[in-house]
């Protein structure tokens, strides 16, 4: 099937960002109001989605990206609203491992489809839909017998005798590799977290609404229509390939659907002057006026993770280091942009030191085109972070001192 002929519709490339920036939350929010559960949600269902990271050096993933758009807010609140048995949100994988509003989950039944044929996971799990599909089961028994269990407590070395087919050969990676693929297949699904990270499952039927257990499961066109539409309305302006990222479409499964979604008007096709590729605007997206405003955004923020589309809006090269050796990083470990007026002006490697409450600045870059005043604007926002964060002091490593308003900072919040 053909896509219709493209309109000559074209805006600028500042257009565009401040079509992305006001479809990603960062036009007119006040950051300095008390932010409570309300607030939260509203934040989470414009963006879609939360990505979750195990990377804990400065905070979980999850958390900052509220705080990008909001400012300080009870971390506490997040949690019993999203991790701890809620109704609201699900985890799952949407763009990668991410906190969901819960009307999402019939939308991401056809991922778990294909995960039980052993499709579209990662390959260690492959055999669990296959060969080794009587161990997997034998696991979601002991859940279903048991109740609410962890990875742990399935763990040959948490002291509980492994029962048919898994029995004592069974590695601690064997396991976890076994749930994650009753997990991906949505046989099982994340109740609560224990201690600082560890996902805890149980049946859907004893944890997902019965409001969205017994929603019909749309067909596989539909639903990734449901979620490209999702993914234009959260980024305002977007490639295919920006839209299909957002919630991991599959290259092969998208041209039909947004073909669907340019023929029913919600995305318009529109050329970005600067831009190689097609682009969508949602029918709904304002590029607003005010780009004014200073945030540290996550690496795993919505607005940057896709690092094609951040060098497309805002010049800026991005790539995360973690897994880079320390003596090849450019930047650092754990580097979080610094967007302030519409524009990526900065970057900071950050680390929170927690037994001594302090927040480090171990390195610091400025880009080309930073303003005269990006020191004391970023210096106001590390303050505000590291506030936030409950830590009492900034201090900035001497190899991170790109400016004299930093070279000697160290000062109490």
């Amino acid at each position: 099937m053909r896509m219709p002929t493209l309109t000559k519709s074209e805006i600028s490339a500042a257009e565009a960002r401040r079509f992305a920036l006001t479809a990603q939350g960062f036009n007119g929010l006040a950051r300095d109001r008390k932010i409570g559960t309300m607030q939260l949600r509203r934040s989470i269902a414009q963006l879609g989605l939360l990505q979750i990271d195990s990377v804990n050096v400065l905070v979980r993933a999850q958390y900052l990206p509220l705080f990008s758009r909001l400012g300080s807010y009870d971390r506490a609140l997040l949690d019993s609203d999203t991790l701890a048995k809620s109704k609201r949100f699900f985890e799952y994988w949407g763009h990668a491992a991410s906190l969901l509003p819960i009307d999402c989950q019939p939308l991401m039944r056809w991922r778990m489809e294909r995960a039980l044929r052993g499709e579209g996971v990662w390959r260690p799990l492959q055999a669990f839909a296959n060969e080794r599909r009587a161990e997997a089961e034998d696991i979601l028994q002991r859940i279903s017998t048991e109740g609410p269990l962890a990875a742990s407590d399935l763990s040959p070395a948490s002291g509980r005798a492994a029962k048919g087919a898994a029995k004592e050969m069974w590695a601690w990676s064997e396991v976890k590799h076994a749930i994650e693929w009753l997990f991906w297949s949505g046989l099982i699904v994340a109740t609560h977290r224990r201690g600082s990270f560890e996902r805890v499952y149980d049946l859907p039927e004893r944890v997902l609404p019965r409001s969205v257990l017994a929603h019909p499961t749309p067909s596989t066109v539909d639903a990734q229509r449901a979620l490209l539409a999702r993914s234009a309305k959260a980024l305002g302006v977007a490639t295919a390939e920006d839209l299909r990222d957002y919630y991991r479409i599959p290259a092969a499964d998208l041209q039909l659907p947004l073909q669907q979604l340019v023929e029913e008007g919600t995305v318009i096709p529109v050329r970005v002057r600067g831009w190689r590729q097609q682009a969508y605007l949602h029918k709904d997206a304002r590029a607003g006026r005010k780009t004014d405003g200073a945030a540290l955004l996550s690496p795993f923020d919505p607005l940057i993770w896709h690092r094609p589309r951040t060098e497309r809006l805002f010049d800026f090269y991005y790539r995360l280091e973690i897994y880079t050796p320390a003596h090849k990083r450019e930047h650092g470990y754990y580097v979080l942009p610094f967007l302030l007026d519409g524009a990526i002006v900065a970057r900071v490697d950050l680390k929170a030191e927690r037994q001594s409450g302090t927040l480090v600045v171990q390195r610091a870059h400025l880009e080309p085109k930073a303003p005269a005043h990006t020191i004391e604007r970023l210096i106001e926002e590390l303050q505000l972070l590291a506030s936030w964060l409950g830590l009492s002091s900034l201090v900035v490593a001497p190899v991170a001192a790109i400016h004299p308003l930093l070279a000697t900072y160290r000062a109490a919040i």
